[in-house]
């Protein structure tokens, strides 16, 4: 793909100052953790602003030619956990599983094999220049393994593209036993009108996991749950109501309003402002009479200001 000359024409720069910056660029990471939804926290490493301004060109010469499966959720232009969740909106019986530190079992080698069944040829140059730009070393030593990053631009593509052969056998599987299949990100989820048809169906999935990664991504088996409609049914942090609704849950919604209240007697930090006015847009997102609620209980003023002043 001559991947060095197309970074030397987009940054104006040499190939040595190239090879000079990625020699070190595994190491060019800030690391931190955030709290995860359940329970633990979740290792994030965000790449320095040179390395980042790299992944981003490189993804774009990339994402033409490496296809995303229909049934990947996560990371597409208007596309989010709501149309995720809208595709089980009719199903009576749910199965969602979860795997197990996905990012970071995704290496170069298990990206390089899948960018070969694409057919798009790399050379040793690319190889090395893509290793280097879009994985990370975690190990305090050079030359340590390099996995995908959570933090990272260019890592949301290359998740979905190093799927998408295990995405669409698990597709043909669920479309010929009518079965519902999505995934967003690390989320997968299955579902059917049919009583009793997803109880065998984590075999299915750890079986073509071995297929098609030879145990490298796996399943946590701790989240592997099965929910029905006499239960509340969860898809990546959606509710789906009895009536086949989409709901942000009534915890949220009286969390919100809390905040709220505060913002209304001008009690909220200014931290967490950005925060409400996000977490407000996404319960309008997907439940919208969820807005006229709080406009009755606290004035279209209020919530005006909610949406418009924080910008």
């Amino acid at each position: 793909m001559q991947l060095y000359q197309f970074l030397c024409k987009e940054f104006s720069a040499s190939k040595q100052e190239i090879s000079d910056f990625v020699l070190s660029a595994p190491k060019k990471y800030k690391i931190y953790t955030i709290p995860k939804r359940t329970s633990g926290k979740r290792v994030i490493a965000h790449p320095a602003k040179k390395l980042k301004e790299y992944q981003r060109a490189l993804i774009g010469q990339l994402e033409p030619l490496l296809p995303v499966h229909d049934a990947a959720f996560a990371y597409k232009k208007n596309i989010g956990i709501k149309q995720n969740a809208q595709k089980h909106q009719k199903s009576r019986y749910l199965l969602k599983m979860d795997f197990q530190n996905f990012f970071h079992s995704i290496t170069p080698e298990l990206f390089f094999s899948i960018v070969k069944q694409h057919n798009v040829e790399l050379t040793k140059d690319d190889k090395y220049l893509l290793e280097q730009i879009l994985f990370f070393c975690p190990s305090k030593r050079t030359g340590g393994k390099l996995i995908l990053s959570i933090g990272a631009p260019s890592s949301p593509l290359i998740s979905n593209v190093v799927l998408f052969f295990f995405d669409q056998a698990l597709y043909e599987v669920c479309k010929n036993q009518g079965i519902i299949y999505t995934r967003y990100a690390d989320d997968i989820t299955f579902s059917t009108n049919i009583k009793n048809q997803l109880f065998e169906f984590p075999l299915v999935v750890k079986h073509l996991l071995v297929k098609h990664f030879s145990g490298q991504i796996t399943i946590n088996e701790s989240k592997t749950v099965f929910s029905s409609m006499s239960h509340n049914r969860h898809v990546t942090g959606v509710t789906i109501t009895n009536e086949g609704e989409l709901s942000i849950g009534r915890e949220r919604k009286r969390y919100i309003s809390s905040l709220i209240h505060q913002f209304s007697l001008n009690q909220l930090p200014d931290e967490d402002r950005r925060y409400l006015q996000g977490l407000f847009a996404f319960a309008c997102d997907i439940e919208p009479v969820f807005k006229q609620r709080m406009i009755k209980k606290y004035s279209l003023e209020t919530i005006n200001k909610i949406i418009t002043a924080l910008r």
